[in-house]
């Protein structure tokens, strides 16, 4: 009798813990911010309870300046802050290019190493609003993968800083700088290389960083470079990783690399990430004159005329990656205008004009949307079909990099440093 009634009772207490784990779940403890636009790789925070209002002094937890220059947003994993930055070296244009691991909740520099030696006399011209770490990192468990495209891809300890592995021996010519990041899917790290003389996806081991696909783009495009970042998206039980570039998106088998479908359309320097919800890919064509495609991923080979089931060419972004939240997709274009429209048909709901230029992608927490412009103001919209601003927060520092969050808090990368925001903890 004694040993049933310890039995049910331990059954009682794990009811009991799953319940509170839900509970905690629901009101706001988030994944790790492992990877470039979160866990869910489209910038879904869940219900964090992030600061509304901020500026230089007001509920910043602590600013740390980092050394050198890099766009790659920050990742969170277990308490820590991972990032990339380029560090000049000497007087001929040489760069450090350099891992990162900060404490998450004072600041300090855990540790800091240089993975590559990048050297001045071949290194390739870079775009104004680009960097020599652009590429955003990806940690899962103790592993630290961090990517500087055409320079090579690294795997890190990511409690040390050690490097496990690294693999530079596919060499491209980019243009502009380097600026997609990878993504790790299974056993394999994934990366869209797009430069002048190569274009096409890659997948390295992520245990050896070994190539373990490569397929090539196929497709004769007239400015051929582009810097997206590959999404991961199911459709029927099976997994596709789509990968857009210049003047063609295509879906692959992430085992494999085979071509699952494609999309073809009218664009180059590709950059937003695509997002997935409601039934449909969101694609953003790209320059000079950016389209947005919602396409279906259900079909086989070439899909253009038979899946795309709306676009529109009002205030799509060019380096921006889109939103959706509920019935509602939002867009950050780079002339500073912010749009709503219904995901489902691509109607427009409502559009206005905010910052000067968007380059970091928006984020929702909450019923909350953080936008975050070039000149460093941060926009915290309401979301829903009506607009409502409910605040504008200036750090006076320019910021590319897209937020990040850790808990309740949000982390912000400028241009010189990278801040922990937050409001005060309520006794």
């Amino acid at each position: 009798m004694g040993g049933r009634a310890n039995r049910w009772d331990w059954v009682t207490v794990l009811l009991i813990m799953a319940v509170v784990i839900g509970g905690l779940v629901s009101f706001g403890f988030a994944a790790d911010w492992y990877q470039f636009r979160g866990p869910t790789a489209d910038g879904q925070a869940g219900m964090a309870r992030l600061p509304l209002t901020w500026s230089r002094t007001e509920n910043i937890v602590w600013r740390q300046e980092i050394p050198g220059k890099g766009w790659s947003s920050p990742v969170v994993a277990q308490g820590r802050i991972y990032l990339t930055t380029a560090v000049p070296k000497g007087t001929n244009e040489d760069q450090s290019l350099r891992a990162l691991c900060l404490d998450g909740t004072t600041g300090k520099v855990l540790w800091d190493v240089e993975v590559f030696h990048q050297d001045g006399s071949t290194a390739p011209r870079i775009h104004a609003k680009n960097s020599h770490a652009s590429p955003t990192p990806v940690v899962d468990n103790d592993q630290l993968f961090v990517h500087f495209g055409h320079m090579g891809t690294a795997c890190l300890d990511a409690r040390t800083g050690q490097r496990l592995w690294a693999q530079q021996g596919l060499r491209y010519q980019p243009v502009h700088g380097n600026g997609g990041s990878p993504v790790l899917v299974g056993q394999h790290l994934i990366y869209c290389m797009d430069g002048a003389d190569v274009q096409q996806v890659v997948a390295l081991d992520r245990r050896t960083g070994a190539i373990a696909w490569r397929t090539p783009r196929q497709v004769r495009a007239k400015k051929p470079f582009s810097f997206c970042t590959p999404t991961l998206i199911t459709v029927n039980g099976r997994s596709q990783v789509i990968c857009p570039g210049s003047d063609v998106v295509m879906a692959l088998d992430p085992a494999t690399g085979k071509e699952l479908w494609r999309v073809r359309y009218d664009g180059y320097s590709v950059v937003p990430r695509p997002v997935f919800a409601h039934g449909l890919v969101f694609v953003s064509s790209g320059y000079d004159v950016p389209v947005l495609y919602a396409i279906r991923p259900d079909g086989r080979g070439d899909v253009t005329h038979t899946h795309v089931a709306w676009m529109t060419r009002k205030g799509v972004p060019r380096n921006a990656s889109p939103l959706v939240v509920g019935d509602y997709l939002y867009l950050a274009a780079d002339d500073g205008l912010v749009s709503c429209l219904e995901a489902r048909t691509g109607r427009l709901v409502w559009s206005e004009r905010l910052g000067r230029a968007f380059s970091a992608s928006p984020i929702h927490a909450a019923g909350r949307l953080y936008f975050c412009d070039e000149e460093g103001v941060t926009f915290v919209l309401k979301a829903g079909n009506n607009y409502e601003e409910l605040a504008r927060n200036r750090l006076q520092e320019r910021i590319l990099a897209s937020p990040a969050v850790d808990g309740n808090a949000l982390i912000l990368r400028t241009e010189k440093a990278v801040y922990r925001i937050a409001e005060p903890v309520q006794p």
